[in-house]
């Protein structure tokens, strides 16, 4: 497994080990004692699946209080995966670190609890896993503007008109979200 580090601090990419041949491919996505040998000592409480048309944009979504940590990865089609960091004191608040997940380059993203998280699907049927550390707590989740110009993410939306739920429509601005203590 290799650990390609992020700007933000505790942001990281993981490429795992990939062995394939003709018939197909094996890897781990999650192996506790593996990813502790890299510094990434975490319980996961909860497995999420969600399947997005191209264009769709979830996010950003974060907890406070009860955050939670999230592996995430895509086994079919192609995202834009984005984390802010939102931590209280951090030298890269309100920065943002972004990577592109496919079903092909296998890799995957640790946004840990601390962090508004979102991605667009630049594909139909992209398939979009995530490990979480906690549980998910509707009365404490809260979006981060996805378009926030303060933050600045370049989303690569070339040709796509972003669809979005509805409370991600009115996400707040980095200005009023109270950092993470």
């Amino acid at each position: 497994m290799n650990v390609i580090p992020t700007e933000i601090e505790g942001l990281v990419i993981i490429e795992p080990k990939v062995f394939g041949d003709e018939r197909g491919f094996f890897m781990e996505s999650w192996n506790k004692r593996t990813f502790a040998e890299h510094g990434l000592d975490i319980t996961f409480d909860q497995d999420n699946h969600s399947r997005s048309a191209r264009g769709v944009l979830r996010g950003l979504h974060y907890q406070q209080p009860n955050g939670q940590g999230k592996l995430v990865r895509v086994v079919s089609g192609r995202a834009w995966d984005v984390a802010v960091d939102l931590r209280a004191g951090s030298p890269t608040y309100g920065k943002w670190a972004g990577v592109e997940l496919t079903g092909e380059n296998k890799r995957m993203f640790w946004v840990p609890p601390g962090f508004a998280h979102g991605f667009v699907s630049l594909e139909d049927g992209t398939d979009f896993l995530y490990k979480c550390s906690g549980f998910y707590d509707p009365a404490n989740e809260h979006s981060l503007m996805w378009n926030d110009p303060e933050v600045g993410i370049e989303w690569p939306l070339e040709g796509i008109e972003p669809q979005l739920s509805a409370k991600d429509k009115v996400g707040k601005a980095l200005r009023d979200v109270e950092p993470i203590a």
